[in-house]
């Protein structure tokens, strides 16, 4: 069974998937990580690879850019593939200067301004949230492994370019919320976790600060996701050594 958006067949994709969003990084963490990693789709360019990571199955997906790419591919995966666990593993920009680049943060919340819940369900919520469960799984890997971690509320935006006329807004969101950082895609996720009593997780390398400037190089960037990453399959596998003990 495949669907307009992913030439897998059910059973190409194990339960628990991380997704980056470029699909070429989709592409260098199944070849760098995964043993015996096999393209399961490709349509539109957008890999999903299927593999053995210490000895357990997982796949690697890309979401593409923003909430609508997020929420087809993430829904898809949940509603059709019977995926069970996604963790999100992206960049994000810095609201606060308590983060410094490659610093990795945890989302415990996703604030958003879009009105995708209401558009898909009629759900209106500003707040989605991942699963404890995951999040729990996620904190006791990275002390575990002796991995630095910030825990906190994300903004999740359907704009990347705002204009002028709207920064000021923007600030007071960012204040009275307490936003730590954003990106443009979590929210959607939670959101489809939550309808379809699935579990989603968000991590996110700070790749640039909007408050001081300052942004990651390429070689730098490199690095920092490679450290994020590690850190999602150790939990991944965490996850998966606990689903076969039930």
């Amino acid at each position: 069974m495949s669907t307009p958006h992913n030439s897998a067949e059910k059973g190409d994709i194990a339960q628990t998937v991380l997704m980056p969003g470029d699909p070429l990084r989709a592409k260098w963490i199944a070849e760098t990580y995964l043993e015996n990693a096999e393209l399961v789709s490709d349509v539109r360019n957008v890999y999903c690879y299927t593999g053995i990571y210490k000895g357990k199955q997982l796949s690697v997906m890309a979401s593409g850019m923003g909430m609508p790419s997020m929420g087809i591919y993430s829904y898809e995966l949940y509603k059709f593939y019977d995926v069970e666990n996604i963790i999100r593993i992206g960049s994000a920009g810095a609201y606060t200067k308590k983060l410094n680049l490659m610093d990795v943060v945890l989302a415990d919340a996703a604030w958003s301004e879009s009105a995708y819940g209401y558009a898909q369900c009629l759900e209106d919520s500003e707040w989605k949230y991942p699963s404890k469960e995951l999040n729990t799984v996620i904190l006791s890997t990275a002390e575990k492994n002796g991995k630095s971690l910030q825990t906190g509320p994300i903004h999740s935006s359907d704009v990347f370019y705002h204009e002028n006329n709207a920064s000021d807004k923007l600030q007071e969101m960012i204040d009275k919320e307490r936003l730590l950082c954003v990106e443009m895609e979590s929210f959607a996720l939670f959101h489809n976790a939550a309808l379809l009593g699935k579990k989603a997780a968000c991590l996110l390398t700070i790749s640039d600060s909007l408050v001081t400037g300052e942004e990651l190089d390429a070689k730098a960037r490199q690095l920092a996701f490679s450290d994020m990453v590690e850190l999602a399959l150790e939990a991944a596998l965490t996850v998966n050594l606990q689903a076969g003990k039930q």
